[in-house]
């Protein structure tokens, strides 16, 4: 089993899906790495050499992932609320954020519908 980033890779998927699992690594940089590594998309983790592996794992290094990515979108986040903005202020009442219309859905964001007192059912 492959471990890039901290993350132990799913062995029997193709290395380009398998890369996705990390935390900041998506569709499109999975396959820039690859092509800078060298290696194959198709080819499987569980047959990935171990040269192959060590120049995925360090064109990795060089990109922000997982804990350092998780941290800094935290602190941003957190940015945005101390200074009060618009943004800030819907992260912290759980409400959507980039302008999303909340009177029919935002279900995800507001949380399951409360009961209305005396409704009939």
């Amino acid at each position: 089993m492959a471990r890039i980033a901290g993350i132990d890779l799913p062995r029997d998927k193709r290395i380009v899906i398998a890369l996705t699992y990390v935390y900041g690594i998506g569709n499109t940089t999975a396959q820039k790495v690859l092509a800078e590594a060298g290696v194959s998309e198709d080819v499987r983790v569980r047959d990935l050499t171990p040269d192959q592996e060590d120049a995925i794992r360090a064109i990795i290094d060089g990109i922000k992932v997982e804990g350092d990515l998780r941290r800094e979108v935290s602190l941003n986040i957190k940015k945005l609320q101390e200074i009060a903005s618009y943004r800030g202020i819907r992260h912290r009442k759980g409400l959507p954020v980039r302008g999303q219309n909340t009177k029919n859905n935002a279900r995800t964001r507001k949380g399951p519908a409360t009961a209305i007192a005396g409704k009939k059912k």
